[in-house]
């Protein structure tokens, strides 16, 4: 299975589109919010199951602000991470995750993408597509591998402008 993970587009989608061609084929996309809107445009130009949730700029959407699913054998709780306080600390998000059981947590808002773990939880921020934020501001994103019986595998990868 390959999951295509992004967050913050903030209606600027030409970066997305093109790296959603570029990783087919995929199972999945999921988009950690910002994607203002991005909700009705993609099922009209692809048909891969998308999970979405709503971050701080989606003000008029009726996105859930968090979701809960599982991946294979993996308990995958995702949020923007604006109301866990995710640009100070990521401690109150790890908490949350590991309250619900989750193995695996995903978040975005910061805009700087990055991947660990921190207490048997695997603990995900793809960046932005759109407008990064980290040293250099090279456009990001995260591909997630996930084969039965093996260990997922996550990986930044960077949308070349």
């Amino acid at each position: 299975m390959k999951v295509l993970i992004v967050s913050d587009t903030h209606n600027a989608n030409g970066n997305f589109y093109d790296v959603i061609d570029k990783e087919q084929p995929l199972d999945m996309i999921i988009h950690l919010g910002d994607g203002e809107g991005v909700e009705e445009e993609l099922p009209m130009i692809t048909n891969v199951p998308m999970q979405i949730v709503r971050g701080n700029n989606d003000f008029f959407s009726r996105l859930p602000r968090e979701k809960e699913f599982f991946l294979g054998d993996h308990h995958v709780f995702i949020t923007h991470g604006h109301a866990y306080m995710v640009s100070a600390t990521e401690d109150y998000l790890i908490n949350e995750a590991k309250g619900r059981g989750a193995d695996i947590v995903m978040y975005g808002h910061t805009h700087k993408p990055s991947i660990r773990e921190k207490e048997g939880i695997t603990i995900l921020n793809p960046g932005s597509l759109s407008y990064p934020r980290q040293e250099k501001r090279v456009p990001s994103y995260i591909v997630m591998t996930l084969e039965n019986g093996v260990k997922p595998s996550f990986e930044i990868k960077y949308k070349k402008v």
